[in-house]
């Protein structure tokens, strides 16, 4: 049976960093209440206008493709995950294939936020085994920093993110035994608005509104209770899953590389599915949430640390707006 493999992944964050103690200048804040909270130190925000997330990925492609051992010209189909297009429309994804030279690839946007990764590579593993693209591109990248508010009224979404790409090529594995191992997804709409940009919006008429901007509809809001109860329950719950649909255990598992929304919510996870902090990867003190770039952030980084290796089992799992969660095991 034909099984898909991320044969290499890469990675990209702004230079520009802002730390807690920045943020504290602009926002009634702090470094110990954010770290106390969240575990985020700092995160990476764009050095100026006009970079969009299409701008961040293409560096994250390059390296991706280049560990994967392969070219530019051997992409034959893109999946680029994220909530903050460059534009509206057209997709970040039919951006990124301009820039990237390849004219006449396929390009497909995902809308599923926090979990977007794992779902797009659920996509790139159906393509893969069924035989119809052979090198397939995912991403996730996020520019967060220009839709946030810099404000007490923002502010607790406001320390959560960063921006930040990560980028896999998904292609067929070199072994039956290796590769994407179990794959499982899952969607709520019932918690949709716990964590939401009310506008602008079609169902709006107008869109968008002077009234809209004075609330501040056009910024996040997120009822963080509920994110964190619905986080910690289904989490672990889908990364029990996923490692019985590939038929391991918890010991079986030599990383764990969930997304990073809170290190909080990270270390609830991991104490539930009985798993020792040596085994969890965390970029978030460094990057904070950067949404659907997360994990292949998290895949790139470790990587390079060597903490993945040919062989290395890897467990993941990720929640997010929708609400959306996904789980995943994958023998590198």
């Amino acid at each position: 049976m034909r099984r898909s493999a991320i044969l290499g992944a890469g990675h990209y964050v702004p230079t520009k960093v802002v730390t807690n103690d920045d943020l504290a200048k602009l926002m009634p804040t702090s470094d110990e209440w954010i770290q106390q909270r969240t575990g985020i130190k700092e995160r990476r925000y764009i050095e100026h206008d006009g970079i969009g997330a299409s701008d961040l990925a293409v560096p994250a492609v390059k390296m991706a493709v280049e560990r994967a051992g392969r070219d530019l010209k051997d992409v034959d189909m893109i999946v680029f995950a994220t909530l903050s297009p460059d534009v509206t429309f057209p997709g970040s994804g039919c951006l990124l294939a301009d820039k990237l030279g390849l004219h006449g690839v396929p390009a497909l946007d995902v809308r599923n936020q926090c979990s977007g990764f794992l779902y797009s590579l659920s996509i790139a593993d159906a393509w893969v085994r069924a035989g119809v693209y052979k090198n397939v591109l995912i991403v996730g990248s996020e520019v967060h920093s220009t839709g946030i508010e810099f404000s007490e009224r923002g502010r607790d979404v406001t320390v959560l993110f960063g921006d930040g790409a990560g980028a896999a090529l998904v292609g067929e594995s070199p072994s039956p035994d290796r590769g994407v191992l179990s794959l499982k997804l899952h969607a709520d709409g019932a918690g949709a608005f716990d964590l939401w940009i009310p506008a602008p919006g079609s169902r709006h008429i107008p869109r968008v509104t002077h009234e809209m901007l004075d609330q501040g509809l056009q910024y996040p809001k997120m009822n963080g209770k509920s994110v964190f109860r619905w986080a910690t329950e289904k989490m672990p719950e889908v990364a029990e899953e996923a490692l019985k649909d590939a038929g391991m255990t918890i010991d079986d598992i030599d990383l764990f590389v969930p997304h990073q929304a809170n290190m909080r919510i990270n270390q609830f996870v991991a104490m539930k599915l009985n798993l020792p902090q040596e085994k969890i990867v965390h970029n978030i003190d460094r990057y904070g949430n950067t949404t659907a770039a997360t994990i292949p952030i998290g895949l790139s980084e470790s990587w390079a640390d060597g903490r993945i290796k040919e062989g290395t089992c890897i467990l993941s799992a990720a929640f997010g707006s929708g609400y959306t969660w996904a789980g995943a095991v994958i023998r590198w």
